[in-house]
C-alpha cells in the first residue's frame, strides 16, 4: 500500500489454514515461527457463517491505515475457503475503496460468482462500519498441462546471502553522526515496526541523496519464519501480503526531491504462474513505467531462486507531494 513509514479461530472447510508445525512442544510452533504471526493470526480468518469471515490485524503502518497487503491476503484466504482443495488461484483483481480502520476487525463476505469445470470465480467484499472498504475478484483453476509455455529471463543479481537486511541497512544509516534528527526518528520508527517479512535490497537507494533515480528496484523477500510444504493457496495468500510492501514507493524514485503528503493504493492485481514457497527467498523485481495526475503505476515480478517466474503484480496508487522540493537529509 505504501513504502514503510510513508502515507499509505479458523473456520472449517477447504482452503488455506494452519497445519501442524515442528516445534519444541508437539502442536506448538517454535518461537518466531511465521504461523504464530501470519498463518495463525493475520491470515487465519474466523468463520462466522459459510461465506462470512472475520480478520484481525498484526502490523499497522505509521499512517494508522490498514496495510493493503493484509487486506489482499485476507480476502484471498476468504475466497480460497470457498473452493475445492484441488483448485488453485491463478489471478486476483482488487480495489481499495475506503481507508481501513485499524481499531476494528474486517468482515469478508464471499460470493460464489461462478463454479465451472476448469475455472471458478469468487468475489469478496471487505466491510467495516457497515461499508465496503475493499472489493476483490479471484479466479481459481484446476491444474491443466499445455505445450504453450514461455517466460522472461530473471535478472542477474547477487544472492541474498551476500546482501544486508533492511534492518542492517537502517542501523548503518543511523551510525552516521550527521544524520538530521527528524530522519533519525523516522528510521528508528521503521526499525521498530514488527513487519513479518524479511527483506534484502539489491541496490538500496542512498537515503541522503535526493537526486532522481530510475524507477526500478530489486530486493529479495520472504515470509519471516517457517511455513513448510502445504496447500499452494497458503503460499499465494502470504505472497499477496508480501507483494504490497514498499511496492508503490518504486514510482517515487525519480521524484525523491519532493516530500510525500499522501500515498495510498487504489488497486492491486496478481497473476500466479508457478508453484513457490513464500518462506523461501524470492527476487522481487519492481518498476514504474508511468506516473502523472497524482497517480503512479507500478509493476512487479516475483522470481524463484531457480529462475522460474512465480508471480506477476501490478498496482496503481494516489501520490500527492509538496510542491516545494525537500531539503537535504544531512
Amino acid at each position: 500500500m505504501a513504502a514503510p513509514g510513508d502515507a499509505g479461530g479458523a473456520g472449517a472447510g477447504p482452503g488455506p489454514g494452519p497445519g501442524p508445525g515442528p516445534g519444541p512442544v508437539a502442536g506448538r510452533p517454535p518461537p518466531g515461527d511465521l504461523r504464530s504471526v501470519l498463518i495463525t493470526s493475520v491470515l487465519n480468518l474466523e468463520r462466522l457463517e459459510l461465506d462470512l469471515f472475520r480478520g484481525r490485524h498484526h502490523w499497522v503502518p505509521a499512517t494508522q491505515r490498514l496495510f493493503g497487503g493484509q487486506i489482499v491476503g485476507q480476502a484471498l484466504v476468504a475466497a480460497a475457503r470457498a473452493v475445492s482443495r484441488d483448485e488453485q488461484v491463478h489471478s486476483l483483481h482488487c480495489y481499495f475503496v475506503r481507508a481501513g480502520d485499524p481499531k476494528v476487525p474486517v468482515l469478508y463476505e464471499v460470493e460464489r460468482t461462478r463454479t465451472g469445470k476448469s475455472f471458478s470465480v469468487r468475489s469478496v467484499k471487505a466491510i467495516q462500519h457497515g461499508k465496503p472498504i475493499f472489493t476483490c475478484q479471484a479466479s481459481f483453476q484446476l491444474s491443466q498441462e499445455s505445450p504453450v509455455q514461455h517466460q522472461f529471463t530473471m535478472p542477474a543479481v547477487p544472492p541474498p546471502e551476500e546482501l544486508l537486511t533492511q534492518e542492517e541497512l537502517i542501523q548503518k544509516f543511523l551510525q552516521n553522526p550527521n544524520l538530521a534528527e527528524r530522519y533519525r526518528k523516522h528510521l528508528n520508527k521503521i526499525q521498530a515496526e514488527d513487519v513479518p517479512i524479511d527483506i534484502k535490497p539489491v541496490n538500496p537507494p542512498d537515503i541522503f541523496c535526493s537526486e532522481p533515480q530510475e524507477p526500478k528496484q530489486l530486493f529479495w523477500v520472504r515470509a519471516r519464519g517457517y511455513i513448510g510444504e502445504t496447500d499452494m493457496k497458503v503460499h499465494c495468500c502470504v505472497a499477496a501480503y508480501i507483494s504490497d510492501y514498499a511496492f508503490l514507493g518504486t514510482a517515487l524514485l525519480p521524484h525523491r526531491q519532493y516530500c510525500i503528503k499522501f500515498m495510498v493504493s487504489l488497486d492491486h492485481s496478481m497473476w500466479f504462474h508457478a508453484p513457490f514457497r513464500a518462506d523461501h527467498w524470492m527476487l522481487y523485481e519492481c518498476e514504474s513505467p508511468w506516473a502523472g495526475g497524482c497517480r503512479g503505476l507500478v509493476q512487479g515480478r516475483l522470481w524463484r531462486r531457480d529462475g522460474v517466474l512465480a508471480v506477476t503484480c501490478a498496482q496503481e496508487g494516489v501520490i500527492r507531494v509538496e510542491q516545494t522540493p525537500n531539503q537535504s537529509k544531512l
